[in-house]
């Protein structure tokens, strides 16, 4: 599966790492921390996949997000529940992401009016923890989204970058 990823910033992955104590007791945590932008499926020319993907961000400007706290889906359209996550909010995001569904089409369930910005953190386990994570405050980051990774998940490794404005 191949995706467009927003990196993010050093005192995101810190904020991650502060919360471990209080993700152990999920399934699963993750280790690397990055926000899903857009699915774009599996390809047999990732070549092609990939020109498609810089072509649909032609012109996308540099944006603004920001961490504003931890929620959880309790019951996610994929994979083990609850999902733990940080929330995000940046409408240059969800505009972006717009741009790549309107290429690409949607991911039914999880993407265009489904979307929403977030880092996972765990997931797998009990509703009550997720609760209790979520219910923790945490100080706003802020930063500039200013470039995307075009995102092998099979090898888990970004392929290219693209550098915002693009």
């Amino acid at each position: 599966m191949y995706s467009v990823n927003v990196p993010v910033p050093g005192r995101v992955r810190e904020l991650a790492a502060d919360l471990y104590p209080s993700l152990s007791r999920f399934d699963a945590v993750r280790e690397d921390h990055s926000l899903l932008l857009k699915r774009l499926g599996d390809a047999d020319h990732v070549t092609q996949l990939q020109h498609r993907a810089h072509r649909a961000l032609e012109g996308a400007p540099a944006v603004e997000a920001r961490v504003t706290g931890i929620d959880y889906f309790a019951e996610p359209p994929l994979g083990d529940a609850p999902v733990v996550y940080l929330a995000v909010e940046s409408p240059g995001l969800e505009s972006i992401h717009d741009d790549l569904v309107d290429t690409f089409g949607a991911v039914d369930g999880l993407e265009a009016g489904d979307y929403v910005p977030h880092v996972t953190l765990a997931r797998g386990g009990n509703l009550e923890v997720a609760r209790e994570v979520a219910d923790r405050e945490i100080e706003p980051i802020d930063w500039t989204v200013s470039e995307l990774e075009f995102w092998d998940g099979t090898y888990k490794l970004p392929v290219s970058r693209v550098s915002l404005p693009a």
